[in-house]
């Protein structure tokens, strides 16, 4: 006799610092994606998808700081391997080892999640996409391809439906060459590291921390203050810059590319209100080389850069001795679809269900509702058909906990008339019309309902 054995059940949970959505949310996540795909794909990138696990030795080339302390790592065998963390340095891995393969320049963009091991908090992940673009040059890249960026930017944040941000925008040569005629090159990187605390602390504070921790002479500490305090419109900016040129070969090098960058704006359809000269903007410091970008949202500055990146030199220098310099940016997509809901920004007007049509056959033989769900489907229109032995009631309730915009009944009367019974679960009308017309009908109202953006500004 077989004894009864009992289920040890697991209490179900999800990581912390690990998103799970619900199908809701996830359809409104799914859109905003769908948004970023669409409008890369409009500027020439091509679609990449790199694996999430790496060989450690390739994914740790580079090596060393708070990265390292935070990759998932894992032996699997002989194999030492970790996670990706980002999607950059897959991108070099990719572009070296496909270099003979390859057009150039390559612009690719990239969605997809990324994994780092940093203490869990509200609005920061381990686990979270990044969706990136990079255009990829070889051994050399246009600057023109760094004024396209902002384009991209302003394009990719009005699709969404957001018109209040600015595109903070410097140029790293110009911050290096700054430093340099001011003998200040050896302390260069400690400098901008604590100019980067100017929005959180203040001008004071900063000014004493570079005094008493960072060495500099009060008139040293007043003059970078200055520098970085040039504000107004961007050619007011560019024209104080000038006053600068001539003393720096390297300066007066950025200042060309930045000028460059501002010209090609218009052309590029990027308006003025949404884009600033900002000389505090430093981003990672050791890594880029030329011009760096920033977006921030206006009436949400608490929110932080919703979108950063800038240009390097050489992308893929740990892989290959190819210069590959290139230009590219990044949204922390994850983090950003988290302030949005946290905010209420989030359009909960755009439909979220799986479907546009659930079909309820009201007769035994199913062969008239399964035809007609068919010939839904071919005509594009998303369609459920729900064959459950459930009450009306039940049925109904389905439709409506989905939030599935219209139900089409099909009973004797209708199949016999060649007719199709379709409700409006919104409005509650109900139509008796040739399955043309229902279609028109249907069509109508799902392109109404999909006409707004993602996100709604508050």
């Amino acid at each position: 006799m077989e004894e009864n054995k009992k289920t040890t059940r697991i209490s179900p949970r999800t990581l912390s610092g690990f998103m799970e959505l619900l199908p809701r949310p996830q359809q409104q996540m799914e859109r905003i994606m769908e948004v970023l795909r669409s409008t890369y794909a409009r500027y020439g990138f091509t679609p990449l998808d790199t694996p999430v696990i790496e060989s450690t030795d390739v994914l740790l080339a580079k090596g060393g700081g708070e990265t390292e302390k935070q990759v998932y790592r894992f032996q699997k065998g002989d194999a030492d391997l970790s996670l990706r963390f980002d999607l950059t340095v897959p991108l070099a891995k990719y572009v070296a080892l496909h270099y003979g393969e390859l057009a150039f320049p390559f612009r690719r963009y990239q969605i997809g999640k990324v994994y780092r091991g940093e203490r869990a908090q509200r609005g920061r992940f381990r686990e979270f996409y990044q969706a990136d673009i990079d255009i990829i040059g070889d051994g050399k890249l246009d600057v023109t391809n760094e004024a396209e960026i902002p384009a991209i930017i302003y394009q990719t944040f009005t699709s969404l439906g957001l018109s209040r941000f600015k595109i903070r925008v410097n140029n790293r040569k110009i911050l290096n060459g700054f430093y340099a005629m001011n003998d200040l090159s050896e302390k260069s990187g400690d400098i901008m590291r604590t100019v980067d605390k100017l929005d959180k602390i203040g001008a004071d504070k900063v000014r004493a921390l570079l005094i008493d921790e960072i060495g500099l002479s009060e008139a040293q500490a007043n003059e970078i203050l200055t520098f970085i305090a040039i504000r107004g419109t961007n050619a007011e900016v560019l024209s104080a810059l000038e006053g600068y040129a001539d003393r720096n070969e390297l300066f007066d090098l950025g200042l060309e590319e930045l000028k460059t960058v501002v010209r090609y704006l218009a052309a590029f359809g990027v308006p003025e209100e949404n884009f600033a000269v900002d000389l505090t903007i430093a981003r990672g410091l050791d890594y880029y080389t030329g011009t760096v970008y920033e977006t921030t949202l206006i009436d949400h500055p608490e929110i932080g850069s919703v979108c950063s990146g800038g240009r390097y030199d050489n992308l893929a220098e740990y892989y290959t001795d190819k210069q590959l310099p290139g230009v590219g940016i990044s949204i922390g997509l994850t983090r950003l679809f988290y302030v949005l809901g946290e905010q209420g920004m989030l359009n909960d007007a755009l439909p979220t269900a799986p479907a546009d049509v659930l079909v309820i056959p009201m007769t035994e033989d199913l062969s008239a509702a399964v035809a007609l769900a068919t010939q839904l489907r071919g005509a594009g229109v998303r369609t459920q058909l729900y064959t459950e032995q459930k009450k009306f009631k039940a049925k109904m309730n389905y439709a409506d906990k989905l939030g599935i915009p219209y139900v089409v009944f099909l009973g004797e009367d209708e199949i016999r008339d060649g007719i199709v019974a379709c409700k409006d679960m919104e409005s509650g009308e109900q139509t008796n019309l040739p399955y043309e017309a229902t279609l028109a009908r249907i069509r109508d109202g799902i392109a109404c309902r999909n006409a707004g953006c993602v996100i709604l500004e508050k």
